[in-house]
């Protein structure tokens, strides 16, 4: 098992503008020495290889890529259906700072065998579409305007709803960066239904009484940087009487749903939280 300073540099990493040379010196001196630290290396990044819950030619599923109208122009999205259905309730599948990768295809094929109409737009639709580099993909995830992102998701989320396949209601499932973009949706769009945030940072609690939808919060024991907004969150959230839920997973680290990273992902944890996000869907989507 990886110490968790090990861990927390890596989160560190990822969320901050940290320069690859000055994450690789100080991992080495954790792992001690540079051989050790790069052999760390596959174990903390993300292996993309390994996002396959779902085949992509799963026979029970129609999948594909599509362009979602916006104010500021098309962005692309990937969706994905299950076959020879009538109207279903939506989701929009919202990444993580490394953009629309593998994994989260993945995890929108998942929502599709579960009976939902599954689309998960690419922020980076504009940049030319998520590299495979990570690095470069977070890079770019750090200068988007956050104004004209904020608008794509509240356009994919209209577009979901008036969609030829939509039954008209639209949930939502965020993780990391896309947690945060989950709850910003539950503050600002008037076409969602309700949301789902994996270890996002949490709206301000001057726009808590603007969430007037259902929440689920998923967070993980050990996420000291996400985790330090929470307290404040949930007083307005409980101050101002909106429906939320909150599971806290003990001894788990950000990330911990992400079976594509070796180093946190938790698989009890994992499953039980994407139970409970699914019961929850089919709670207020399928009605």
């Amino acid at each position: 098992m990886l110490k968790q300073s090990i861990i927390e540099l890596y989160d560190e990493y990822t969320h901050s503008g940290l320069p690859r040379r000055h994450f690789l010196e100080r991992l080495a001196q954790l792992a001690g020495g540079t051989t050790a630290a790069l052999a760390l290396l596959p174990v903390l990044e993300n292996n993309y290889a390994m996002a396959q819950v779902v085949a992509e030619q799963d026979v029970r599923l129609t999948t594909g890529t599509i362009e979602i109208p916006t104010p500021n122009g098309p962005i692309q999205a990937y969706v994905a259906k299950p076959k020879n259905t009538g109207k279903l309730p939506a989701v929009i599948v919202i990444h993580e700072n490394r953009g629309l990768n593998p994994h989260i295809m993945d995890v929108a094929r998942r929502a599709a065998v579960e009976g939902y109409l599954a689309l998960a737009p690419d922020a980076l639709s504009r940049t030319g579409g998520t590299p495979s580099d990570q690095d470069q993909a977070r890079s770019l995830i750090r200068e988007l305007d956050m104004g004209v992102t904020q608008q794509d998701y509240l356009s994919s989320v209209s577009f979901a709803k008036n969609h030829s396949d939509s039954s008209g209601r639209v949930g939502c499932v965020g993780f990391c960066w896309g947690g945060g973009m989950a709850n910003q949706l539950a503050v600002h769009s008037t076409d969602l239904s309700c949301s789902v945030s994996f270890y996002g940072s949490q709206a301000s609690a001057e726009d808590v009484p603007k969430m007037k939808i259902p929440l689920m919060l998923h967070y993980a024991g050990l996420d000291e940087r996400i985790n330090k907004g929470i307290p404040e969150f949930i007083n307005a959230l409980t101050v101002n009487a909106a429906p939320f839920t909150m599971h806290m997973y003990p001894g788990v680290n950000h990330a911990f749903h992400n079976d594509t990273n070796g180093a946190r992902f938790d698989q009890d944890s994992a499953n039980l939280a994407w139970q409970r996000t699914v019961a929850f869907w089919n709670h207020y989507l399928k009605i």
